[in-house]
């Protein structure tokens, strides 16, 4: 089968797609026949090594170096002896290490059942940036009915789930986001939105009871300056061109402010969980929540696709189309 790796660390000109061995299902799990995967800026930041500390921690998370891809949809080709929740033909949506490929294996607690009515690119966009979303302004923001909510980086691909996630909330939703963007970002059922190259949201006089950072670009003392009272940030972002150490210290010392004021400022990484997947898919089904796609690559393009995400201009999500290559074989 055709699967894209790269053999060692790098920019994504690393990335190629080579002839691999057909992956088989442990007990535990499925082997999808991939049908569309997306693109999120983990792919890239593993990809790219640096610092060479994260190398060392990756070994000790005993995560797959050189196979990019955790958002996955496609048909379960066959599964292991043990899984109850799905049988081969079934479409599925998840999360999977190494979705840039035909096929992928991945464990059955990471999947669901996809929607009849929802594709399945719409399906590959999910898991990691609908589960971050959800889970941070629900969870983590502790959102409510009539909560004021700041979404930075609102045109992004957790920023365009947690617009549109926060309003089916009942939220009064502002979007920051780039020029080209106001208009979509007000599509999507922003109540409000501010051209970040005009303003900085942090010098307005408005107040928010939740921000959910998704870019990074602020700290949290200057996001204080716009939070109520008890106001929570939820950073989850990170500048594209920030080190990894920078990263570290900026949440390091947001947390430990955090300790000594009511405004709490709150860092998480998203919890695989079928109920909120189940939950997504639904919202898709429904009409209530509408994936933002920017483009697709087909997967001999997977490296320019990751490129474009790392470059950080990408308008909600990028997908990779994995049929588009068996069509031009077939």
């Amino acid at each position: 089968m055709k699967a894209i790796v790269y053999h060692q660390y790098g920019s994504p000109d690393v990335l190629k797609c080579e002839e691999i061995e057909k992956p088989v299902p442990r007990d535990d799990e499925v082997l999808i026949k991939v049908r569309a995967a997306s693109v999120n800026p983990i792919d890239w930041r593993i990809m790219n090594g640096e610092p060479r500390a994260l190398r060392v921690m990756l070994r000790l998370l005993k995560m797959p170096i050189g196979r990019p891809g955790v958002d996955v949809a496609g048909e379960v080709e066959a599964v292991g002896r043990s899984v109850t929740q799905f049988k081969p033909g079934d479409e599925v949506f998840g999360a999977c290490r190494g979705a840039f490929a035909e096929y992928a294996c991945t464990a059955e607690s990471k999947l669901v059942i996809k929607p009849d009515h929802v594709t399945f690119e719409q399906a590959a966009s999910i898991c990691v940036a609908g589960l971050t979303a959800v889970q941070g302004l629900r969870d983590h923001g502790k959102i409510q009915p009539g909560s004021k909510v700041l979404i930075n980086g609102a045109a992004g691909g957790v920023g365009t789930f947690a617009v549109q996630i926060a309003k089916s909330f009942g939220a009064d939703v502002t979007g920051v986001c780039s020029t080209r963007n106001l208009d979509m970002v007000r599509s999507i059922g922003a109540d409000e939105v501010i051209d970040y190259t005009q303003q900085n949201f942090t010098t307005s006089s408005q107040r928010y009871d939740l921000i959910l950072d998704c870019v990074g670009n602020h700290s949290f003392s200057a996001c204080r300056r716009v939070l109520n009272p008890n106001g929570r940030c939820v950073m989850i972002g990170a500048p594209h061109d920030a080190s990894m150490m920078g990263i570290l210290a900026q949440m390091i010392k947001a947390v430990v402010l955090s300790l000594f004021v009511s405004q709490k400022a709150v860092m998480f990484i998203a919890k695989s969980s079928q109920d909120d997947l189940k939950l997504l898919g639904e919202l898709i089904a429904t009409g209530k929540l509408k994936p933002v796609i920017d483009s697709r690559y087909s997967l001999s393009d997977a490296a320019d696709a990751v490129r474009q995400v790392e470059e950080g201009h990408a308008r909600g999500k990028v997908i990779i189309d994995c049929e588009a290559r068996r069509a031009a074989m077939i």
